[in-house]
């Protein structure tokens, strides 16, 4: 059982963490996840417990997708903003922050997202010395539940204002006028044009997914920046409407959109971004990319 190997071993440091969730995360991933709790009845704790964290490898998700085994085709990170963070001062006062943890894409392991929830929480009733103690914890745990450094930015009440909204950049394909029947991932769908290479960004807020688990609807916006022959818009829009009933993780479905799109199409040069709608307080952005060495900006869409 992957969660219980990781807190077996998270005593002895993250590597010893990593080593021990990689080994036994071979399992089927629906008898890994029946072990989480997400999708299950559970307390919430209100005093701090690192061994809530449950880590689920990527390898599994990755075979599927013929990344396993060799270096990955793309550079990425998945961007996590909390929402709301809280814990009790030295005196007992509360105090509250944001905060915004990179989570690398060759990390070996993804972070349930119900499992990060009931982590946070558990620093509610918890009385620290300062800002940088909460730091400190957050960092060393999700890094070793990852298996990776993790970056974290922290945001107290007087850098709130520095937090913006936008949406992302690109020619938005939603008002394309077609017909579709197809609700589960299609890569057949996708197809270029004729004509020259080109270099533009596209962009749908038709995305959406389903959690393996609960079965709760996933939304999101995507970006797909790319250089290559003409991608066709339309077989584009019907291939993201194509998720829609598909059950899997925000981190696996970007990367299968990016294996899709490089194997159907053959773009030079791929970007995929897709900002999440937050749940639980949490929203989760994959991005992935070929080309370029760091994210955009971590700009909160309205929908967000």
């Amino acid at each position: 059982m992957p969660g219980a190997a990781f807190h077996d071993a998270k005593n002895r440091g993250p590597a010893s963490a990593y080593n021990a969730v990689i080994s036994t995360c071979s399992d089927d991933l629906s008898m890994t996840l029946s072990h989480g709790p997400l999708g299950q009845s559970v307390t919430y704790v209100s005093q701090y417990d690192p061994s809530l964290l449950f880590p689920i490898a990527r390898a599994h998700n990755r075979a599927a997708l013929d990344l396993a085994g060799g270096p990955l085709p793309f550079t990425g990170v998945d961007l996590w903003n909390a929402y709301e963070l809280s814990w009790l001062d030295a005196k007992g006062k509360p105090r509250v922050a944001m905060a915004t943890f990179s989570v690398p894409a060759d990390s070996p392991n993804i972070i349930e997202s119900k499992s990060f929830k009931l982590y946070l929480n558990s620093f509610n009733q918890t009385r620290l010395v300062n800002s940088a103690a909460l730091r400190g914890r957050l960092e060393r745990d999700l890094s070793a539940a990852a298996g990776a450094p993790v970056g974290l930015d922290f945001f107290l009440p007087q850098r709130f204002s520095e937090l913006q909204m936008g949406e992302l950049d690109g020619i938005y394909i939603d008002k394309l006028d077609i017909e579709i029947d197809t609700y589960e991932p299609a890569p057949e769908l996708l197809r270029t044009r004729p004509g020259d290479v080109v270099e533009e960004t596209l962009a749908s807020r038709l995305l959406k997914s389903n959690c393996p688990v609960t079965g709760q609807p996933d939304w999101a916006t995507v970006q797909i920046r790319y250089r290559g022959k003409p991608i066709d818009r339309e077989s584009l829009l019907r291939y993201v409407v194509s998720f829609r009933q598909h059950a899997e993780f925000h981190e696996h479905c970007v990367e299968r959109i990016y294996t899709d799109i490089m194997h159907a199409c053959r773009p030079e040069l791929l970007t995929v971004y897709a900002r999440y709608t937050r749940r639980g307080g949490l929203d989760i952005n994959p991005w992935r990319s070929n080309v370029e060495t760091a994210p955009p900006a971590d700009v909160r869409t309205v929908r967000q």
